[in-house]
């Protein structure tokens, strides 16, 4: 039987998907309609890196690895001719389940800093294979050719207003999951695990379990990221595994609040407003999202949809409705988050500047 929490829940995601609707069918704005597809594939990625750094305490560099796999999954197997859109999309969840249980194994026995780049480095050759197999993935200029996109089940993703509602179908229905497994008793031993291990392994509870059933969720949702992110580009690039793309995760979670069940969300869509606003004005916008975020985080010192809430008075005591009943970021993930900003911020100016 579900909690009134949980109807709750389903009804304001009810309302997102109504009033999607209403807007598809009246706006036929073609940069707002592109703006909410890519917030829909970009915030999937930044939920799911925030099921690592922000529910388990893990902080990964290598997650974007996930999110390439699902463009590259999902693109290869439509290119084949022999499956549709459907089987596609099965598929790839199963194949990203599949290589997050076998890196997962090898990563969550560490933690702290020896996690953080174990994962880079395992992100980073998985971005050399996408670019030395060139047979495969097109190497360093991907997947291009487009996809097809044959109707199913009476859904023309060639229609706008279809595609448009397929991604914030999937969106909405893939947060409200996600938000009840964290809401449930394994959602309490993930945030157990992050805070006081000793005390879980006093309980019982398999540390090492936990922190691999997290990290399959998390590498699942970012797939499923990816997926949407093949739809609306039509293809895959290597860009989407490079290590810059785990930095602009962690962006999007220290915007919006790691505390915040939907913090990576708002983050997602503040990112890429600064993004297209940034790139209107100036050439040098990583500098600009750099100084932002170092704000945010330095002098905020917490994301901005957790500053609101807090300022609304929706927070109180450190916990309730809108954290879940999280406790703040770990000490470790904040030191190594403020480095990870400021590098990154440094790598895409650089880049830009190239």
């Amino acid at each position: 039987m579900m909690t009134r929490q949980a109807m709750f829940d389903w009804a304001i995601g009810a309302a997102v998907i109504v009033a999607m609707a209403i807007f598809g069918l009246y706006n036929e704005s073609g940069p707002v309609r592109d703006g909410i597809i890519r917030f829909c594939a970009i915030g999937l990625y930044a939920m799911s890196l925030n099921v690592l750094v922000g529910y388990t305490g893990m902080l990964s560099f290598g997650h974007a690895m996930f999110f390439s796999l699902g463009a590259y999954a999902f693109c290869l197997l439509l290119q084949t001719g022999v499956v549709g859109i459907p089987s596609a999309f099965v598929l790839t969840v199963v194949i990203a389940a599949l290589l997050s249980t076998l890196v997962g194994l090898v990563c969550v026995r560490l933690t702290r800093l020896f996690f953080a780049f174990i994962t880079l480095a395992i992100g980073m050759l998985f971005y050399s294979t996408i670019v030395a197999w060139a047979s495969l993935t097109g190497g360093e200029q991907g997947l291009t050719g487009g996809i097809p996109k044959d109707p199913f089940f009476g859904i023309d993703l060639g229609d706008p207003f279809h595609y448009l509602m397929v991604n914030v179908l999937l969106f909405v229905v893939s947060i409200l999951i996600l938000r009840r497994i964290l809401s449930s008793p394994f959602g309490a031993a993930l945030r157990m695990v992050r805070d006081n291990p000793n005390r879980c392994i006093f309980l019982g509870i398999n540390i090492f379990r936990v922190r691999l059933t997290a990290f399959i969720i998390a590498g699942v949702y970012a797939s499923l990221g990816g997926v949407l992110m093949a739809l609306y580009v039509s293809g895959a690039y290597p860009n989407f595994a490079y290590w810059t793309m785990s930095g602009d995760g962690l962006f999007m979670i220290m915007l919006g609040g790691v505390n915040v069940f939907l913090g990576p969300a708002v983050g997602a869509g503040i990112l890429l407003a600064l993004e297209t606003v940034t790139k209107t004005y100036t050439s040098h916008h990583g500098f600009v999202l750099g100084v932002v975020i170092l704000v945010t985080a330095m002098g905020l010192k917490r994301g901005l949809l957790e500053y609101v809430l807090e300022k609304l008075g929706a927070i109180r005591g450190g916990q309730g409705g809108a954290l879940d009943g999280k406790a703040s970021m770990p000490a470790h993930a904040v030191e190594v988050g403020h480095e990870a900003t400021e590098s990154v911020s440094l790598a895409r100016t650089g880049r830009e500047q190239e």
